[in-house]
């Protein structure tokens, strides 16, 4: 990789470039998506559920599952970009050709792209964090840590997707991994649930998955914590998120150079 160099970051602003001009319609989900899942959930499912026991506290169902919503909306925004998104602006657009043309390495065009996708993830929490807080369920200064966490967590889902998109030969068969992966976390991360209320086969499982560590990082922040406790979460993705870097990066060369 010693063809990667803070050129990557031309590509970056390329794409921020063509962002600008329809920010509007990836504006309205990350204000929408927390107010429609807080109305159904945290409103509704909390009259019939009341108060969750989460890490020995007492939280109100709207408290425990408002940081979910923000690790979830990292997830996506980093995953879709770098799926649909980078698969549509190297396949169907072509923009990964006329930027090869350029000086530019196929290192620094995909980390270009994954960076991106984490850049994304952090201006829809941003958005997020500024709904949810009107509901008073961010404690700050604690809470602004959710900012680079969005950051590191959309560089992790970011080139896991780049992954995916390396070896996917047509948009269509990126319903696989979502259906197969991406959806399984989120029934099984202790988003919607106590990971202690599913069996302990589940558990051990769970701590494997990245959103597992992700939504319990957001859980901490939103709730104004910030410890020693955290370090085994931070590591995990510390470690697995330069890994599914340098894979992305390798996968993409192979399928770009011929």
């Amino acid at each position: 990789m010693n063809n990667l160099s803070l050129r990557f970051m031309m590509v970056c602003w390329r794409n921020f470039i063509v962002y600008r001009k329809t920010w509007m319609v990836s504006f309205v989900p990350p204000i929408m998506e927390p107010l429609f899942y807080l109305l159904a959930f945290g409103v509704g499912m909390s009259l019939l559920i009341g108060h969750v026991t989460y890490d020995g506290k007492l939280l109100s169902y709207t408290q425990f599952i408002a940081p979910a919503l923000v690790a979830i909306n990292i997830m996506n925004n980093a995953f879709y970009e770098n799926t649909y998104g980078s698969f549509v602006r190297m396949h169907n657009r072509k923009t990964f050709e006329g930027i090869m043309a350029t000086p530019l390495t196929v290192a620094e065009i995909i980390a270009g792209e994954i960076v991106w996708g984490a850049c994304k993830a952090v201006f829809a929490t941003i958005v997020m964090m500024i709904v949810i807080s009107f509901f008073g369920l961010i404690q700050y200064p604690e809470g602004l840590l959710l900012i680079p966490l969005a950051f590191l967590g959309g560089l992790l889902f970011g080139s896991l997707a780049m992954c995916f998109t390396s070896v996917v030969p047509n948009i269509e068969l990126f319903n696989l991994p979502i259906f197969l992966f991406i959806v399984p976390m989120y029934l099984f991360a202790g988003t919607f649930f106590p990971l202690q209320n599913l069996p302990l086969w589940i558990q051990e499982v769970a701590a494997f998955l990245p959103l597992t560590h992700l939504v319990t990082l957001c859980r901490a922040f939103a709730g104004g914590e910030a410890g020693i406790a955290l370090t085994a979460n931070i590591f995990y993705i510390l470690c697995l998120t330069p890994v599914l870097f340098f894979l992305a990066i390798y996968g993409m060369h192979r399928r770009l150079i011929k």
